[in-house]
């Protein structure tokens, strides 16, 4: 019996492995899948199209031919748009409702079979408390891998290190259950054993994390998550291989130190490949600090350059280290890289370069890494005391992380942000044009929908968007909304001199084709049903902003307007990408 035992303490944690690597295979091959349909789907999919819509663009009769097309657009709404909310906080879609269900009943059907004793006795404690401590410690390794920036996970599923977070923290969070359930039958059964001091410290160790983890704590003060969670880690890993060790447990933890110490070499090596000129490697160290600007009471806009051999995509996104301004010298915090890496958009003259103070809307957003930085509190409070200054900053560049947007087979891309959120929409609108200009992609309207406090906070892009509208060829439709949520009472000053310089370009920016401001907030459910009423082939939506923004995009975009029906009428192939805030 406790060779049985034993040899299933050993079997049942590998066939859990198994079983998840099987899924994850399944996962990468549908991903990869999609990712080479895309590239090719331009070439042929206007044929098909043609079938379905008038010329016009009005949809036409029913056709039974576009049945895969409806269930895959069923498929999206239920997995991704619709939600379970808990509170305020907390917005799962059903796909990882599904995974956490599926993956705590995995733990627990292995951590439960077998577990009747010789004598007879169903659920024997000295069976399933022990069972469910070497299970969660076979999790150990893939909660750590889902937990770094440069994973083994996303190279095989090809779903980026910010979309895994959640069933990082999810993993965790399952583990931490059936530790306290394998601790607490021990600590009854016999609480005195001398290897118990390393597992309760451990798991002190993990109750204080799981606390600092939860959103309310880490966006709030994520100064203190940030480095509890280094701290816990260390301590709970530490504590979980000498208390394995003596069940021979402990060959399951020792492999996330390896997962741990790769992502931070890779993140070492970037930190010096593109911040040189810090580490002594060539001269112009001054030329890499960041310039610091307030646009708004609670916007900061940081202006970085780096080497020519530093890349980025739309929509991709970078740690900052600034050791000047965090309370340790290594805090990294995580920004959208609002500009545009792009040789096709013209930089402004010499002139322009050279002045000693660029504000408003002058900034050139294609050349150089810029970062919009929404005021909270410690770090980013921090960051705003030194904006108010203009003072330059020593600013250390890690990244760029993220997948960016592939969007040269769309129709239509609307395009949807909230405040600050612009960061992520501004590069995939400006990437789009840019791409019709060079035949590289098929798209032929793009709507740019921005909703702000106030009608000063334009100035932020305003040039940007001058540029690249009258760069746009006249066969791509565009279409900018903008929405002023304050009344002009609740409006704060900014400073005169960028007042100026605002209303100077406001002529110019609202009688650009396709501008268009409202006051009050957007009805996205009108607007995007609006877009897909005369859309055919493929839609893409992207979303940044607040919670509440991404909900109302998500709840607009489920069943009628983007269900079945739609589809086999010749409506739309609608994508979703809702890129969420970052946890700073």
């Amino acid at each position: 019996d406790l060779t049985l035992f034993r040899d299933e303490n050993t079997k049942y944690p590998e066939q859990v492995w198994y079983t998840l690597a099987a899924f994850l295979f399944v996962i990468g091959c549908f991903q990869w899948g999609l990712f080479l349909h895309s590239k090719f789907a331009r070439r042929g999919h206007h044929e098909f199209d043609e079938e379905t819509t008038t010329t016009n663009g009005v949809h036409k009769k029913f056709s039974l031919r576009r049945i895969p097309l409806a269930v895959i657009n069923f498929y999206r709404v239920v997995a991704f748009r619709w939600t379970l909310e808990i509170g305020q906080s907390y917005t799962l879609n059903m796909a990882e409702v599904f995974v956490t269900v599926a993956y705590i009943i995995l733990l627990l059907i292995y951590a439960f079979i077998n577990t009747t004793s010789v004598e007879g006795q169903t659920l024997d404690i000295t069976y399933w408390s022990n069972r469910i401590a070497m299970l969660a410690s076979s999790q150990f390794p893939i909660v750590t891998a889902l937990g770094t920036k440069n994973n083994p996970v996303s190279l095989v599923t090809g779903i980026s290190y910010d979309k895994l977070n959640y069933i990082h923290r999810m993993t965790a969070r399952t583990c931490f259950m059936l530790l306290w359930v394998h601790g607490a039958g021990h600590i009854v059964s016999d609480p005195y054993e001398p290897f118990l001091r390393a597992g309760v410290t451990a798991m002190v160790a993990f109750s204080i994390l799981i606390i600092v983890s939860l959103r309310p704590v880490r966006s709030n003060i994520y100064e203190v998550f940030f480095y509890v969670h280094f701290l816990g880690v260390l301590i709970f890993l530490m504590g979980g291989y000498y208390h394995t060790k003596g069940a021979h447990g402990s060959y399951w933890i020792w492999p996330s130190f390896v997962f741990w110490a790769f992502d931070r070499f890779i993140r070492a090596v970037r930190l010096v490949v593109f911040n040189h000129s810090y580490f002594g490697f060539k001269s112009g160290t001054g030329t890499m600090d960041a310039a610091t600007e307030m646009l708004s009471e609670n916007v900061v806009r940081l202006r970085l350059r780096r080497p020519q051999h530093f890349h980025w995509s739309p929509g991709q996104t970078a740690y900052l280290i600034m050791p000047s301004v965090s309370t340790l010298p290594f805090e990294a915090h995580p920004f959208t890289i609002a500009s545009f890496d792009s040789s096709l958009l013209s930089t402004p003259s010499a002139e322009d370069q050279s002045s000693a103070e660029v504000t408003g809307s002058s900034a050139p957003f294609w050349k150089e890494l810029v970062f919009l930085v929404n005021v909270q509190g410690g770090f980013t409070k921090k960051l705003k005391e030194v904006a108010a200054k203009k003072e330059a900053i020593k600013v250390f560049v890690d990244g760029p992380y993220g997948p960016s947007p592939d969007l040269g087979s769309y129709d239509t891309c609307v395009l949807v942000a909230g405040g600050s959120g612009v960061s992520y929409t501004l590069p995939v609108f400006l990437n789009i044009i840019e791409r019709v200009r060079k035949g590289k992609s098929s798209c032929t309207r793009v709507v740019f929908i921005w909703s702000i406090r106030g009608a000063e906070y334009v100035q932020w892009i305003e040039e940007a968007l001058i540029n690249a509208v009258q760069l746009a060829p006249p066969s791509l439709a565009i279409s900018i909304r903008i929405f002023i949520t304050a009344s002009s009472s609740n409006t704060k000053a900014i400073p005169e001199r960028t007042v100026v310089r605002k209303n100077s370009l406001s002529l110019s920016f609202l009688s650009l084709r396709g501008v268009r401001t409202e006051n009050g907030r957007a009805d996205l459910d009108t607007l995007l049903k609006e877009e897909v009423d005369v859309t055919s082939g493929r839609m893409s939506v992207g979303v940044c902003g607040s919670q509440g923004i991404a909900r109302a995009v998500r709840h607009a975009l489920r069943f009628p307007v983007s269900g079945p029906s739609s589809i086999l009428s010749g409506g739309p192939s609608v994508t979703l990408h809702v890129e969420s805030f970052g946890y700073a």
